[in-house]
């Protein structure tokens, strides 16, 4: 292996070893994705939030967030409250579910709407903070001064190569998704995991 490509290898590592995992974030472009809506732009979004958030961290500006705990505190909880809104409107879709939609302009979210649910998921989730400008802040800080860029492109690059096979991937599972059972499995399944992250949320902060 070049020398040269040991920074972008280990920032791409890194960054995937994190964010490939069941969280909030991930479900719900999951299910942007199934349901064909508006996936080009969510996918922009977080990748960019992500590469913004890394930047901050490498910079050192998250070990100083880190130092504020009462700054912490509020994110979790409201972080918590926003999750728990959303699992019981998964669980409540249960209830009703339909058929999957392949047009988006049937009976979907407007861009305006997806995009703030979005950055809900991402800068009201602690644990976005955590992986993104501390672990990968600290990570990166830790290089030479010469091979950071490196490391974080490597760690860019790996965010947005994520989340596109996430959204995009998904069209995949859609001849599943074309039956009710399917998407009350999901929504129930979404429902259950924010309701259980807003309450380790609530117990973290407390």
């Amino acid at each position: 292996m070049s020398p040269s490509l040991a920074p972008l290898l280990a920032g791409f590592a890194l960054s995937l070893a994190l964010i490939v995992a069941i969280g909030a974030q991930n479900l719900f472009v999951l299910r942007q994705g199934l349901r064909g809506e508006h996936v080009g732009p969510i996918v922009l979004f977080c990748g960019i939030c992500d590469a913004a958030l890394i930047l901050i961290g490498v910079a050192g500006v998250g070990a100083a967030l880190a130092a504020i705990p009462q700054l912490t505190v509020i994110m979790t909880l409201g972080g918590a409250l926003f999750l728990f809104a959303y699992g019981l409107i998964a669980l409540r879709r249960t209830l009703r579910p339909g058929a999957l939609v392949a047009d988006p302009s049937v009976g979907g979210k407007s861009l305006r709407t997806a995009l703030l649910a979005t950055a809900g998921f991402t800068f009201l989730n602690p644990h976005v903070y955590l992986d993104t400008m501390l672990l990968m802040g600290t990570a990166g800080a830790a290089q030479p001064a010469a091979t950071r860029p490196l490391f974080v492109a490597g760690a860019v690059a790996a965010s947005f190569l994520w989340f596109a096979a996430l959204g995009y991937g998904a069209r995949l599972l859609q001849p599943l998704f074309a039956r009710p059972a399917a998407w009350r499995a999901l929504d129930a399944g979404v429902g259950v995991t924010m309701l259980t992250l807003s309450a380790l949320l609530v117990r973290s902060a407390l």
